[in-house]
């Protein structure tokens, strides 16, 4: 028994409809801006797996590799620049964000 290719992509846009859905509806927080930048990167993923598998070719799962690798970075950069954000202001709203000069 074999599962089909709709599923895969049934799971993948439930996950980017929520990821989108996490950056537009809450603004303030970074962490879950982040998080949903995840989300999409994830459903992303998924499509590139599932449609490798199913036409039987190597290209989407490198594809995939890469994705995680940029996912892994942007999480690490995000990260920090969130614990230099608050040693300096004293919290992570997304309000302030726009004090920062470099």
């Amino acid at each position: 028994m074999s599962v089909g290719l709709a599923p895969y992509l049934t799971v993948a846009a439930v996950l980017f409809t929520l990821g989108v859905l996490g950056i537009f509806i809450n603004r303030r927080n970074v962490i879950v801006i982040l998080m949903s930048i995840e989300l999409i990167l994830l459903a992303v993923n998924i499509n590139l797996v599932a449609f490798s598998a199913f036409l039987h070719d190597v290209t989407g799962q490198v594809f995939a590799m890469f994705v995680l690798t940029v996912a892994a970075a942007e999480a690490a950069v995000g990260l920090a620049i969130l614990v230099t954000f608050f040693r300096n202001r004293g919290d992570i709203a997304v309000d302030h964000a726009n004090m920062m000069k470099g």
